[in-house]
């Protein structure tokens, strides 16, 4: 009788041990590769033409860690631990973040539209409604200052229209330097000093510190329609910008491709760095995609380019990386295929 209680104990234990392993959240936060999924149907363009092909967006896998999968985090390839302060720093919760990155979906999806309406020479009509503050950096000047949502009117008694015009001027200051901000919060009219500091992670640029989305109200014909779910972040926008292009044109850039890729693009065409390209690699290869697009930053030795030809090196993929630097290079490189 007392054997079977301790067997029954032991049991019980084993149990609650297996429950702690893979529920009990731990302060860690970790990225793995996700999956490559087809734009056609997150892309809805009235009177679209079909490809034989598809265009993919690639996504990276995030969650909170608990014991089993930080342990297997730590032994697996392209999986990446990083504390949970510095993912969510304190003050900014992760529903905050969350709104944060659908918001920067919104605008690349924004500039997208914008870039292949207009290549396509499509009607398409934009105006300004404001800058706006999608998210401020811990550490930074603006930390104190500033506020998401705040609406930024004018730098030094300059008018800004657009998150680019803003930069333009911020980038003709150097560190030490003040900035007068006038902005807008809620009902309030605010005019603020903030002094210029450079990144600590890039010595050679200033700022002060805040992530930037532009309200522009854009009208275009034919009509479009989005349909991301929880898709967020600016690291979709070339492959939008080609599935949008896609549908609004009678040749078929696919030319009957699985096409994958990654890149902010902005309002100009042109493709920024973006985040675990790695394993935006590694997703690709693992739904069979044939050709990868990736931002080339001229070839710097930490740029996208390079560590996506590494990552596909190291895990033996046929699929082809493309290096491209703006969104008419992606064009003419499907323009060429077969």
């Amino acid at each position: 009788m007392l054997q079977n209680k301790k067997r029954i104990a032991a049991f019980f234990v084993l149990i609650a041990i297996f429950i702690f392993t893979i529920t009990f959240p731990l302060p860690y936060y970790i990225y793995k590769p996700g999956t490559a999924d087809p734009l056609d149907p997150v892309v809805n363009i009235d009177g679209r033409y079909d490809s034989v092909g598809e265009l993919h967006l690639v996504t990276v896998r995030g969650g909170r860690a608990t014991p089993l999968q930080y342990l297997l985090g730590a032994i697996r390839p392209y999986h990446d631990i990083e504390r949970l302060e510095e993912v969510f720093p304190e003050g900014y919760s992760r529903e905050e973040y969350l709104q944060a990155q659908l918001r920067l979906m919104e605008n690349s999806q924004e500039a997208s539209t914008v870039v292949a309406y207009q290549a396509a020479e499509q009607s398409i009509d934009i105006t300004y409604r404001g800058v706006y503050v999608v998210s401020v950096i811990p550490g930074m000047p603006a930390e104190e200052v500033l506020e998401i949502g705040d609406k930024i009117i004018a730098v030094d008694n300059q008018e800004v229209t657009d998150a680019d015009n803003l930069i333009e001027i911020v980038n003709q200051k150097e560190a030490g330097d003040q900035i007068l901000l006038s902005i807008e919060r809620e009902d309030d009219h605010l005019d603020k000093y903030i002094e210029l500091i450079a990144f600590p992670n890039n010595p050679e640029q200033v700022g002060i510190g805040i992530q930037l989305v532009t309200n522009r109200e854009v009208n275009v014909e034919p009509s479009i329609e989005f349909s991301s779910g929880n898709i967020g972040g600016p690291s979709a926008g070339l492959m939008l910008a080609l599935e949008i292009y896609d549908q609004l044109t009678e040749e078929d850039v696919t030319r009957g491709y699985q096409i994958a890729g990654t890149g902010e693009v902005t309002y100009q065409g042109d493709v920024l760095r973006i985040g675990g390209v790695d394993k935006k690699v590694v997703a690709a290869h693992n739904a069979g995609m044939d050709i990868f697009f990736v931002p080339f930053e001229n070839d710097a030795p930490n740029s996208n380019y390079r560590l996506a030809r590494e990552t596909a090196e190291a895990i033996g993929t046929p699929m082809e990386i493309v290096a491209v630097d703006t969104f008419d290079d992606a064009l003419d490189y499907l323009a060429s295929l077969e």
